[in-house]
């Protein structure tokens, strides 16, 4: 099985790299499922459920999301109604929607996938550590192919997780700092892992946003709106190639794709 995980989708170009690249990435590695971080993907900020259609339509079956979760109020439509659609975990207990979900394609097994939040320099939600523990011995009764999202902003964090969860999981590809790292491997226990997968969207700017504002900021600490930027759009992430029977990684790939 091959799994495609798409780094976070950021504004309108994101999803343009998604729908225009997608299928022919489908078609030259074989991918069976395409799961997508997806929190920058309404303008830069957050998701809104017409946005989360796009996406989905353009070919992604499960959308991830992060610290920017909150910021499109609509967005208690999909943690409500929408299955695909999962939640960073270690939200406390009673918050609406979904840490994990169980992804089932015809004649396929069925794969979870879950998606944690980290705690270092981020706001501080239970601990993902202990929260996924406990999810990851459920979500092994049904499945062993088991994909982490972990939105983190420490590398340190993302490879205690992996290195906690090798051989439980079969992949941790962290998301949240927009830069694809060059550290992909599978570690003893069959567990792929890459600190961060990178962002879809344009990388002529400082982190998807246009560089002239965020430099303002930087230099006068002056209130600035930081707009989507729209120049050498990339699609950025990860290709896992997966063993059914066991839930063990055979191989992983950076994935780096440009628009036009």
């Amino acid at each position: 099985m091959k799994i495609l995980f798409i780094g976070d989708i950021v504004g309108q170009p994101g999803r343009r790299a998604v729908k225009e690249l997608l299928p022919r990435l489908k078609k030259e590695h074989g991918i069976q499922i395409v799961i997508a971080n997806s929190e920058n993907s309404a303008g830069g900020s957050g998701i809104t459920p017409a946005v989360a259609a796009e996406i989905y339509d353009a070919g992604v079956h499960v959308i991830t999301m992060g610290d920017h979760l909150w910021d499109q109020k609509e967005v208690t439509t999909l943690l409500q109604n929408e299955p695909r659609f999962v939640r960073p975990l270690n939200y406390p207990p009673g918050v609406m929607g979904q840490g994990s979900t169980i992804c089932q394609l015809e004649n396929m097994p069925p794969i979870a996938v879950m998606n944690v939040q980290g705690r270092t320099f981020m706001p501080d939600l239970e601990n993902p550590f202990l929260t996924a523990r406990v999810e990851i011995e459920k979500l092994r009764q049904i499945t062993p192919i088991i994909f982490v999202d972990f939105h983190g902003e420490a590398t340190s964090e993302k490879i205690a997780f992996g290195r906690m969860f090798d051989g439980k999981v079969s992949a941790v590809i962290g998301t949240h700092t927009h830069v694809q790292t060059a550290d992909e491997q599978i570690f003893p226990g069959g567990t792929a892992f890459l600190c961060d997968a990178g962002f879809t969207g344009p990388q002529e700017s400082i982190l998807g946003r246009e560089i002239a504002p965020i430099l303002e900021r930087f230099l006068y600490n002056t209130p600035q709106r930081f707009g989507v930027a729209s120049e050498n759009i990339k699609l950025n992430g990860a290709v896992i190639e997966i063993d059914e029977p066991t839930g063990r990684a055979i191989k992983i790939q950076r994935i780096s794709e440009s628009l036009g």
